[in-house]
This record gives C-alpha cells, sequence and structure tokens, in this order.
C-alpha cells in the first residue's frame, strides 16, 4: 500500500469532552495526527465528511460517507466511525467495487491516556493493506465480517453474531 485514504465522520474516537457532566463536542479527527506521531511509512488523506456522534447518522449521512469513498481514486480507504452505529454504515457500503474499507473507531477519545483508539487504528491499517476487497470492521483487536457482527454495548465491545 502506497497511499491510505482516510474518512472521518467523527464518534467517540474524536470527542472532546469539557466538564465533569460528560458534555462533549466532536473535534478535529485525530487519525492524521496519531498516524504522522507513529512515523507511519505510507502516504495518506484525511477527508472528514462528518463530525457526528455515530447514533446521530442518517441515512443521508452514509450516502454521503458512500460518495465520498467512492469518488476516491485509491482502493485502500480506512473510516473512522462511531462504534454505536458503525455496523450499520458497514452494511451501507456494501458493494463498492474496486476497494478495501476498514471501518475502526475507539470506545474512548483518542485524547484519553489508555484509549484503545491508537491500537484499532493500528490494526486497521495492518488489515486495509492484506484483506480482499470489501468492507470489513476492525475493533478489539479482530478483523470483523460486518454480517456477522455487533457492538455489545453492555460488555463495551464487539462480537460476533452467531
Amino acid at each position: 500500500m502506497e497511499y491510505l485514504t482516510i474518512i472521518t465522520t467523527g464518534g467517540t474516537i474524536d470527542k472532546v469532552y469539557f466538564d465533569a457532566k460528560s458534555d462533549y463536542q466532536i473535534g478535529a479527527p485525530q487519525i492524521g495526527e496519531i498516524l504522522e506521531q507513529l512515523g507511519v511509512a505510507f502516504r495518506f488523506e484525511v477527508i472528514s465528511v462528518l463530525r457526528k456522534d455515530s447514533l446521530d447518522m442518517t441515512d443521508a449521512d452514509r450516502a454521503a460517507i458512500r460518495t465520498a469513498i467512492e469518488e476516491q481514486p485509491h482502493r485502500h480507504v480506512l473510516v473512522t466511525h462511531g462504534t454505536d452505529t458503525m455496523v450499520e454504515t458497514a452494511h451501507a457500503l456494501q458493494g463498492i467495487a474496486g476497494k478495501v474499507i476498514v471501518l475502526t473507531g475507539a470506545l474512548n477519545p483518542a485524547r484519553f491516556q489508555g484509549s484503545d483508539a491508537v491500537f484499532n487504528i493500528g490494526c486497521a491499517v495492518g488489515a486495509v493493506q492484506v484483506l480482499d476487497d470489501g468492507v470489513w470492521i476492525a475493533m478489539n483487536g479482530r478483523i470483523w465480517n460486518p454480517q456477522r457482527v455487533r457492538k455489545n454495548r453492555e460488555a463495551n465491545r464487539f462480537e460476533e453474531v452467531l
């Protein structure tokens, strides 16, 4: 992989908290800064399509994400997304030809110490380079087929749907 297109949509990975009552806003995308700090050996472009909590996403938002991906000339696409509706967006992206699309996010904001953001991004970057064309989810150290995964909100992790 020589070039990675990164589509950002908001979600917990980019949240910024302002007070003890957990009031937050979606901040600037964090992934570009994370990849630069890690000194990755590939070129990338960050395209911010949305800055929303995934619970607030609409079908029109998902269509905008799909259009942004379809318009990109590069094969490898990483999408940062909120975890609550990541699976639904993955379903909406099915059928885009000639691309490997990996969605990832974080259960804790990237700005927080101990966040899973860097780990999930690293997993997603590795996955996008070796997977076949299609749509995938990289969370909790695993690569998931969107047709067979769900977020378990009580356990705060992704798990296989049997």
